[in-house]
């Protein structure tokens, strides 16, 4: 049973209502085991949606030295991804309405083990080609997971989205942190290790089979949607801010992301405690990605949490220039705080602005289509101005004054209206 039905056999009272001496009935213990294996099944496969293209990273120089590969061409490898995630988005609400969400989630997780599995073959294409069909799952789940927080979560939109967004921080942490320890200790190849990542996507997917079960035939009415998606998004001035904010927050992480090791071993700090560094950043993005939807709307409004998101990573980044290694966990942990309330209230703007779970896919698509091309360039554009400036101070000048624009779109983004479209 969903979320959804669990919140009709609460609101149902029936003669309860007429005679306010008797108790609304009680919750069926089988609705809220249906609720939490559904919560559990959407953290499961947010977890899933970074660690197969984070593990390349720390993997980066063997796979160079070994397959010969130029930096340009890893450099490609890595952008890839968030290439795939940008132009895949507006495929991803139709596939929703074709089949349903839980069947196509079902088949994103299909898609990454697939992917990974293409891995396995000893040849620089097969490594692209797994990245890319990996991308691409993950890309129609970052587009739908919203949209089914909104239709089976509705009154628990801030804890869903704080388990969610904390779900991709946590699997990209864990990537970044695990996966060169965990060659060590195995004595694995790194296709080999890039691969044990896909048992976390087989787990995903036996978590999930249930729920695309339970959901075998897409309705009439959803197979007329198919054909009549929502339209007039691209005139909704509250669209755009929702996918500004997304934009900005995604360059300024990946930016931030991609140079910050390279800034800390420039400043003296040697390459494993840089590495350490952007880890630890990742994992207090964890605890900002959980709390800040959590808390909005009940102890700061999320206009207020976009502000003070923005101002713990100037900080931090403030801080990076003025006193880079002595203040690093410092820094860190502002930068990683900021970070992760960020992306969480990127992510909850989309449920929230949508008055239904069509208008939350579309908007995702969006927002996701417009974020991540956008993120894409960041990594480039921050290395070719540090090239042109000789220094990382106007890079990181560039990172401050993007904040500005991002405030004004979280803000934006922040009021308590839905977005307008039609079809």
């Amino acid at each position: 049973m969903t979320a959804q039905e669990t919140g009709s056999a609460i609101r149902t009272e029936g003669a309860g209502a007429a005679a306010p001496t008797r108790e609304p009935a009680p919750v069926p213990p089988s609705a809220v085991r249906g609720t939490l294996y559904l919560a559990a099944g959407v953290v499961l496969l947010a977890l899933n949606l970074r660690p197969a293209l984070v593990a390349v990273s720390p993997l980066a120089d063997t796979i160079r030295a070994d397959s010969g590969m130029s930096a340009a061409a890893t450099s490609l490898l890595t952008a890839l991804p968030l290439l795939c995630f940008g132009l895949l988005a507006p495929v991803a609400p139709r596939l929703g309405r074709r089949f349903g969400l839980e069947r196509s989630l079902l088949g994103t997780m299909v898609l990454i083990c697939a992917g990974t599995a293409l891995r396995l073959a000893d040849q620089v294409a097969a490594l692209f080609a797994g990245t890319v069909v990996i991308g691409a799952g993950i890309a129609v789940a970052n587009v739908l997971l919203p949209g089914l927080i909104k239709r089976d979560f509705p009154t628990r939109t801030g804890l869903m989205t704080g388990l969610y967004s904390m779900s991709l921080f946590g699997g990209a942490a864990l990537a970044a942190g695990v996966t060169v320890p965990l060659r060590t200790a195995t004595g694995l190849g790194w296709q080999a290790t890039l691969a044990c990542w896909g048992s976390l996507a087989v787990l995903a997917l036996l978590v999930w089979l249930p729920q695309a079960r339970s959901r075998t035939r897409v309705s009439a009415d959803a197979a007329r949607q198919a054909a009549h998606p929502v339209r007039g998004l691209w005139r909704s001035p509250l669209a755009w801010q929702v996918t500004g904010y997304m934009g900005l927050q995604s360059l300024s992480y990946y930016a931030a992301a991609a140079w910050l090791p390279t800034m800390l071993t420039d400043a003296g700090m040697s390459a494993g405690d840089a590495g350490w560094m952007l880890s630890f950043s990742s994992l207090l993005g964890i605890a900002g990605s959980f709390l800040a939807p959590v808390i909005a709307g009940r102890r700061l409004r999320t206009g207020h949490l976009a502000t003070l998101g923005a101002v713990l990573c100037a900080a931090g980044l403030a801080g990076v220039l003025a006193a880079p290694v002595s203040g690093a966990y410092v820094w860190m942990t502002l930068l990683g705080l900021g970070q992760g309330a960020a992306i969480s209230l990127a992510l909850l703007f989309i449920v929230q602005r949508a008055p239904d779970t069509r208008h939350a896919s579309q908007l995702s698509s969006m927002a996701q289509c417009f974020g991540y091309i956008l993120a894409a360039t960041g990594p480039a554009v921050l290395g070719a101005v540090h090239d042109a400036s000789g220094t990382w101070t106007v890079p990181v000048v560039v990172l401050l004054v993007l904040l500005v624009p991002q405030v004004l779109t979280g803000l934006g983004a922040a009021r308590d209206r839905h977005v307008a479209g039609e079809g």
